[in-house]
């Protein structure tokens, strides 16, 4: 009985075996005929990410590029203003001096380059005197503007800020009203005339031609005392600047090495400081040598300087030919000296 029973249980289990075989290998033909189908091995499919809204799109100019042309952007306005108020009337002016022609039948462009010869050999003593007056100008400004720049940097202390308004203070008020206001201080019957007449210096200038008898006014001293005072700040900020840049450590060290203050000067104080004296003459020069309200208001016809002359040309003859080439020549040979001064001088800085 119990041999029935094992035998039945065994062929029971074989029957389940194959069964479950069968069933394997229909999962298995089925898998084969879905890949066979699709094409490709069956894979699961992918879950979908959530709309993160419109793609954004590449900026047009990368990054890079644009701090590269941060520099050109900011360089854009200054060379705008160049071309528009400086190349554009340089341009014009460069123009006018080779035409010919009246103001009545118009000026037309003949590359007539004889109106600059026949300029400087007309009004080569006003181009002279110019240059006399503002080199003269010039000296003087350093002269008295260096110890005065050399006491705002080492030796004004809390007075500084005070002394560098009161060395400001004329920029306050008009370029003409200082001039007149020098018109009447150098009047015949001022205190100036009053006491250069009781000392007898007077006598002395006018042996020299620098005044004319028992005045000042309408002679070469009073345009030259205008062009001093007016451009006299001009001088006295590059050498302040240049002077307090320097170390005074120097200044002790030389002390140090039993240097005496002439000697600190000459040595140490005034070397570091030639990027001001440059600097000053230049502002001083330049301005001076061009300007014609000075000699107009403290001067005469005698002292007649070139800015004078092209004033007149172009608003009283209108010969704008001439008064155009008068301007190129100023120009030019103020840029021939200044260039020559520049390399003379041994520096390379400008403050």
């Amino acid at each position: 009985m119990s041999a029935s029973r094992r035998a039945a249980r065994a062929g029971l289990r074989s029957r389940a075996a194959a069964k479950e075989q069968a069933v394997t290998r229909e999962a298995r033909a089925s898998e084969r005929a879905g890949t066979e189908r699709a094409g490709g091995p069956v894979t699961a499919a992918p879950e979908t990410a959530p709309d993160a809204g419109p793609v954004p799109k590449p900026p047009l100019i990368k990054p890079a590029v644009r701090k590269r042309l941060v520099p050109y952007w900011l360089l854009l306005p200054g060379i705008l203003w160049l071309l528009i108020f400086f190349a554009a009337p340089l341009i014009y002016q460069a123009s006018t001096s080779v035409q010919t022609g009246s103001l009545e039948e118009g000026f037309k462009v003949t590359w007539h380059f004889q109106t600059y010869w026949d300029a400087l050999s007309e009004y080569y003593p006003q181009f002279l005197r110019s240059v006399l007056y503002a080199a003269t100008a010039t000296v003087l400004c350093l002269l008295l503007g260096y110890p005065l720049a050399y006491l705002i940097a080492f030796r004004a202390g809390r007075w500084r800020n005070l002394v560098m308004i009161l060395v400001i203070a004329p920029f306050f008020t008009s370029f003409l009203i200082r001039t007149l206001a020098w018109k009447t201080i150098l009047s015949d019957s001022g205190p100036v005339v009053g006491v250069l007449n009781s000392l007898h210096i007077l006598d002395v200038t006018s042996y020299l031609g620098i005044t004319e008898g028992q005045r000042v006014l309408a002679t070469p001293l009073a345009v030259v005392c205008g062009l001093t005072y007016n451009f006299l700040p001009f001088m006295i900020l590059p050498l302040y600047t240049s002077l307090e840049r320097i170390d005074p450590r120097l200044h002790e060290a030389a002390g140090d090495l039993y240097a005496r203050p002439f000697t600190t000067f000459r040595k140490v104080t005034f070397p570091l400081s030639m990027p001001g004296v440059v600097a000053g003459t230049l502002l001083t020069f330049i301005p001076s040598a061009g300007d014609y309200i000075n000699a107009e208001l403290l001067g005469s016809t005698d002292q007649k300087m070139i800015g004078n002359v092209i004033q007149s040309q172009f608003l009283r003859v209108l010969d704008y030919p001439t008064a155009a080439a008068m301007s190129f020549i100023l120009m030019a040979a103020i840029l021939t000296m200044v260039t020559v001064y520049i390399r003379k001088s041994g520096t390379e800085d400008l403050v």
